[in-house]
């Protein structure tokens, strides 16, 4: 039979040999997880940037609507100017 000294060393190399193991299998974990948030950071930043580029391409599609309303305006009361002046008779000079 071995003696104490002898059961406890082989205790003591189970165990370690035991947490070397799940030591392996949490860093294989922690690996895991911090792929996970580096995607999930990655993905948010670039829903951040698609919607800064929604928001700013928002901005310009509302500049040319406006725009466009004031041109189409300005052609509607040119088109009216032009059509009434066509219409107005010279005097004749006495």
């Amino acid at each position: 039979m071995a003696s104490r000294a002898e059961q406890f060393k082989k205790a003591a190399v189970k165990a370690a040999q035991t947490a070397r193991k799940w030591a392996a299998v949490a860093a294989r974990e922690a690996d895991r997880l911090l792929a996970e948030a580096r995607k999930r950071m990655k993905e948010e930043q670039r829903q951040r940037r698609l919607k800064a580029a929604l928001h700013r391409s928002g901005r310009v599609l509302k500049a040319a609507g406006r725009a466009a309303i004031v041109a189409g305006i300005a052609a509607g009361i040119a088109a009216a100017r032009s059509s009434r002046a066509g219409k107005r008779r010279k005097r004749a000079r006495r």
